[in-house]
């Protein structure tokens, strides 16, 4: 669809191939490092992922991820009000320069909101490379515009919310960890060294600039005019452009280096949600909580972290007090946070 889907133009069962295949190059792996400064070796240091048995550098978790998501935007979310949330996430296999890939996604939850103005829509999305290789899923919900109130909406039909993946199902990373160096990260902290209830702080502010966050939203081919269009936005609620709100996931991801340097990619998306908007010259501050860790079977050489990422805006962690904003007073998410991500990351085991 051309102009982008309505909330009544939705099916509930809809296939939908999205469009325009992407071959990753050497050039987006050099611009999301320079726009999120990301110092993790293996996406970075060749002989590093070489060691542990890989044939290249793979490609960033996120850029992967955002990558994928933008091909949505133009048959999901084109007038989409705000992109609310995610669930069940599986980044299944690496992503390497020169792979292309493809996306599809599948209807499997609409709801009318009250106002009638608009709708929520659960999608699942899947991506493959250009061997039909599995190497990204994951479900989004997001409220879409109506065309016209007047329009009955599609039949109600919501899931219930996945439960978190389990430490059994959190799947294996590829390579031999048993080769990875402290030397490279500087980072002395392996998996051993992480225990359910830890808080880290991840340190230094990041402000968000205009031409930044428009270059990446670029980067990843979303169009959403909320990102974009000045004049379209000055008569919204915020009067303003949106920064996109996978913007902040990279910063957090980035920051989070900060306090867990032999973090080595992202296994899974337990849960995560967008929880006010961000804007130019909002700045960012980030913080991580150790929710839970597993061990893979049979494997002596890498783990996984189960992480909270909480970032927040305008609002400096004081970390050496033990200030750990997240909630207010009444158990609501605290008015600054941003962004609260729930994943599943792996880490070498110390040698």
């Amino acid at each position: 669809m051309m102009g982008g889907r309505y909330f009544e133009h939705f099916t509930f069962g809809d296939m939908i191939m999205h469009g325009v295949p992407r071959t990753l190059t050497s050039g987006d792996a050099s611009l999301y490092q320079s726009l999120y400064g990301g110092r993790n070796p293996l996406f970075c240091a060749r002989p590093v992922a070489e060691a542990i048995g890989l044939k290249d550098m793979p490609l960033d978790s996120w850029l992967v991820f955002h990558i994928v998501f933008g091909k949505t935007v133009a048959d999901i979310s084109r007038h989409a009000v705000a992109n609310l949330g995610y669930a069940q996430g599986f980044f299944n296999a690496p992503v390497f320069v020169g792979d292309t890939l493809t996306a599809y996604s599948e209807v499997i939850g609409l709801r009318q909101n009250k106002s009638g103005e608009s709708g929520l829509v659960m999608v699942r999305t899947s991506s493959l490379n250009q061997h039909s290789e599995m190497v990204l899923s994951f479900v989004r919900w997001v409220m879409v515009k109506k065309c016209n109130k007047n329009l009955a909406a599609p039949e109600t039909v919501w899931p219930d919310m996945a439960a978190p993946v389990a430490p059994a199902q959190v799947p294996p990373p590829l390579g031999d960890f048993s080769h990875w160096q402290a030397r490279d990260t500087g980072s002395d902290m392996f998996f051993e060294d992480y225990q359910a209830g830890m808080k880290i702080s991840h340190g230094d502010g990041t402000t968000l600039e205009e031409a930044e966050h428009m270059l990446a939203t670029r980067l990843y081919q979303n169009n959403a005019a909320v990102h974009f269009d000045a004049q379209l936005q000055s008569q919204s609620r915020f009067g303003k452009r949106l920064v996109y709100g996978g913007h902040m996931i990279s910063h957090i991801a980035s920051m989070a280096f900060n306090g867990i340097g032999n973090l080595a990619g992202y296994a899974a998306l337990n849960g995560g949600s967008h929880t006010a908007p961000c804007f130019a010259g909002d700045t960012l501050y980030g913080w991580s909580e150790i929710l839970d860790k597993t061990a893979f079977e049979n494997r002596d050489d890498v783990g996984a972290l189960r992480l909270r990422h909480i970032m927040l805006k305008n609002r400096p962690q004081q970390a050496e007090n033990g200030d750990f904003i997240d909630r207010s007073e009444n158990g609501d998410l605290h008015q600054d946070v941003v962004l609260e991500l729930d994943v599943w990351a792996y880490i070498a085991i110390r040698r």
